[in-house]
């Protein structure tokens, strides 16, 4: 009997090995509604931790190979969900596509100063290197999200 190996769930620090020398080629993810595509898996936005809630994400482009230089990645927050509040030395670019949500980033040279974005359809929001930074949906609808980032990137600090 063999046993099937399991793929750690991670938010994409660990470099993946690829399983085929030929990978990085051309593909098309087929949308197939509901903001799904043919051939990528939903997965937990992090495997583990507190701090965060009612969000899942799918790696579109990043993990399948390819040698790009960024990740694309959809994420979506359940109504009253929300992700870490944290901090990174990589920059991200969120892109509204579902419902609405807000992302709340503070300023890394004044603590103090904190502005709320409200992000709705293809709305864009640049997120600076190491500006702590959550999204949330306090709307009555899924938020969804494409996020735009680094493929080489550091590990967030979790914050309070």
């Amino acid at each position: 009997m063999s046993e099937k190996k399991k793929t750690p769930i991670t938010c994409d620090w660990k470099k993946k090995k690829s399983s085929l020398p030929n990978e990085n080629k051309t593909k098309l993810y087929k949308h197939k509604g509901n903001f799904t595509w043919k051939g990528i898996k939903t997965e937990r936005y992090k495997s583990s931790g507190k701090g965060w809630s009612d969000i899942v994400r799918q790696t579109l482009i990043g993990n399948h190979g390819e040698t790009t230089k960024f990740h694309l990645r959809y994420f979506e927050i359940a109504p009253n969900g929300y992700s870490s509040f944290e901090m990174h030395g990589h920059e991200h670019v969120v892109i509204g596509l579902r419902g609405k949500g807000i992302c709340i980033v503070r300023n890394p040279r004044y603590a103090e100063a904190e502005k709320t974005y409200e992000i709705g359809f293809l709305d864009t929001l640049y997120i600076q290197p190491d500006a702590p930074h959550q999204l949330r949906n306090p709307f009555n609808e899924s938020f969804g999200f494409f996020c735009i980032v680094n493929a080489k990137r550091d590990r967030p600090k979790i914050l309070n």
